[in-house]
């Protein structure tokens, strides 16, 4: 247990039967009536995010979110399975869990899993990737306009916007934040 006047961003709390993380809070002194804490909250099972208000000297219980290095080893229909580098136990996880993050995943990936006193939350993955691409139209001279991009479509399935110079068989670097082109590999 810790004061809420004691809150940090990047904090685990559970609150309401939920694990939430902190993302950005805020103590409020008004010029009338008691001090208080705003805080804006991410679910960690479902991913929303939401917004409260502590009064000051309220406790607040902290979640002890475990973190495992561990590594993609394949997919099985909508089933992906990934080892833990130390011990060797290997766990799966569905696509609904996974969400857009199975976008990246590619054999021997080394990602992060979230793990709260035995339930799987979700992963961290890599800043950005490296993903083959598979398929992309040629460039087509005289189209230099500024910034031009064309669709590629890499290893996983996903489609990223590349520079026109980007060929098919090229490997570069997306970024897991938002899926976009970082540069080549």
């Amino acid at each position: 247990m810790f004061n809420v006047n004691d809150i940090k961003n990047g904090m685990t709390i559970l609150f309401e039967d939920n694990i939430y993380t902190v993302l950005e809070f805020s103590h409020v002194k008004p010029g009338k009536g008691a001090a208080f804490v705003q805080v804006k909250l991410k679910n960690l099972r479902t991913g929303s995010i939401v917004e409260k208000r502590f009064n000051s000297g309220v406790k607040l219980e902290k979640a002890m979110i475990e973190k495992k290095n561990m590594q993609y080893l394949y997919a099985n229909g909508d089933s992906y399975t990934f080892m833990d580098n130390n011990t060797y136990e290997q766990i799966e996880l569905t696509g609904a869990q996974l969400g857009d993050d199975k976008n990246y995943l590619k054999d021997g990936l080394e990602v992060i899993i979230t793990v709260y006193q035995g339930e799987v939350l979700g992963l961290i993955l890599p800043e950005k990737v490296e993903l083959k691409i598979i398929a992309t139209e040629p460039a087509v001279k005289g189209n230099t306009t500024n910034n031009a991009q064309k669709d590629a479509t890499v290893e996983t399935g996903l489609l990223v916007r590349v520079p026109l110079f980007i060929e098919q068989g090229e490997v570069i670097l997306v970024n897991t934040k938002d899926g976009s082109y970082a540069s080549r590999a």
